[in-house]
């Protein structure tokens, strides 16, 4: 309890002092954020940090909730009693937490560990980046209701068919061995969890963090950088030209360009509105703007140590055709 008064406090300095963390940085290697070099190590020391400080902070919290209810109840309640209302349910959280792909993997982790259904978890893994608040403000201001709904509706349908689909396949022996035992570890508790006290529910917590987090973390860190290595040189002018065409071809293009590429709905929207100043179609940008923030590179990289790769590529491709329809149909109404 001790540790919690003085580890709580600073858990929350050290998150809300990020930018000025990555600013010093910056200054101190003699660099600007007007340069390529200089966005790409600002957004490696403020998304790093960022992302190992959600993930333990979420694994932890997950960690003392399991030891209040049992995992079947939670199983049960984001399964539904009929098929997709829990995807219904994980989908709808995503637009209320505000992540990008890598911050969302750590609740995505303490979900799954949760023991709660596969395919639920990716409904919120695919809700959380592509459909926010912050996205669809900003489209709502640039565009107007009309795209900002299509755009919420699109985006949640996708993330629920998605999960639905993912869920179907029954791919859980596809989950790494570890979050396998991490999942049966928490579907073995019972009542006798109510008993405990809380330096008891506290320390199962940091045990969760040890467990999960000390295993994922050289993910994560690789994950950022191959990000920030991207982020300051994104080629406007070329992706202007392709997404320009009316090609059929031009909306697969632009999904495939986005996924090597990494940020959040907040930073992809300044790229969206200057692409299509340049002459870019509305729904070829938008597939672009969703494979971006809902299939990046760097978030392949870190679920690759919570899923095997049959895994990773059945869920790539399941949302990747959903962001190919999205593409087409804005296209086709607008």
């Amino acid at each position: 309890m001790a540790a919690m008064a003085v580890l709580l406090p600073t858990w929350w300095w050290a998150y809300v002092h990020l930018t000025d963390f990555a600013d010093a940085v910056v200054v101190l290697a003699g660099l600007t954020r007007q340069t390529a070099l200089g966005e790409a190590l600002h957004f490696f020391c403020y998304d790093t940090p960022k992302v190992l400080l959600l993930l333990t902070g979420v694994v932890f919290v997950m960690g003392v909730v399991q030891t209040f209810f049992a995992p079947e109840r939670t199983r049960a309640l984001l399964a539904g009693h009929r098929a997709g209302i829990g995807n219904v349910l994980a989908a709808l959280l995503g637009i209320v937490t505000p992540f990008c792909s890598c911050s969302a993997v750590p609740l995505f982790i303490g979900i799954l560990s949760a023991g709660v259904p596969l395919g639920v978890t990716f409904s919120f893994l695919i809700s959380a980046p592509m459909v926010n608040e912050v996205a669809l403000v900003m489209l709502l201001g640039l565009f107007g209701w009309k795209v900002a709904a299509l755009y919420l509706g699109l985006g949640l349908a996708v993330a629920i068919v998605a999960g639905v689909v993912i869920g179907r396949l029954g791919m859980e022996h596809h989950l790494e061995d570890w979050v396998q035992a991490v999942a049966q570890g928490a579907g073995a508790a019972d009542s006798a969890s109510e008993s405990l006290s809380w330096p008891q529910r506290l320390q199962a917590g940091a045990v969760h963090v040890k467990e999960i987090v000390g295993k994922v973390w050289p993910y994560v860190i690789a994950g950022i950088a191959a990000g920030a290595g991207i982020h300051g040189y994104v080629p406007e002018d070329f992706m202007a030209s392709i997404m320009g065409r009316s090609a059929w071809w031009s909306v697969p293009v632009a999904v495939m360009l986005g996924v090597p590429m990494y940020t959040n709905a907040a930073g992809i929207i300044p790229i969206v509105q200057a692409l299509l100043g340049k002459g870019a179609a509305l729904g070829t940008v938008l597939a672009f703007m969703m494979s971006v923030i809902a299939l990046s590179a760097p978030e392949m990289i870190i679920l690759r140590k919570v899923l095997k790769p049959p895994l990773i590529a059945t869920f790539a491709a399941v949302v990747a055709t959903g962001i190919l329809l999205v593409g087409y149909v804005f296209n086709l109404v607008l």
